[in-house]
């Protein structure tokens, strides 16, 4: 469920980075790279998740789907925390210096 929910988020960003400019002046490329780079790491778990436990690995219990549905979504989340950080850092369209400036 994780490798699901990380591989949706990624080619969405992935989509909106590529057809749209304004997406990549907003540095979603970062947002790209780290839910790439979250998929892959949940890929590389379920393959050595399987070959640990062979075919039981695709008859999950309700809880375990659960619990990687949460552990998706906060991934997805704290991707978007680092992003909203970066975004805030680069100030790519100089918002927060003006509005940081503009009472001087």
């Amino acid at each position: 469920m994780t490798l699901l929910i990380t591989v949706i988020a990624a080619v969405t960003c992935t989509a909106i980075w590529y057809s749209s400019p304004k997406a990549r002046e907003m540095k979603v490329s970062t947002l790209c790279w780290m839910f790439w780079g979250a998929s892959l790491m949940w890929f590389v778990d379920a393959v050595v998740e399987y070959l640990e436990d062979g075919a039981a690995f695709f008859e999950p219990a309700g809880a375990d789907m659960l619990n990687d549905l949460y552990l998706g979504l906060s991934v997805v989340a704290l991707g978007l925390v680092i992003w909203i950080v970066v975004l805030l850092v680069k100030d790519p369209q100089r918002i927060v210096r003006k509005t940081l400036f503009a009472n001087k």
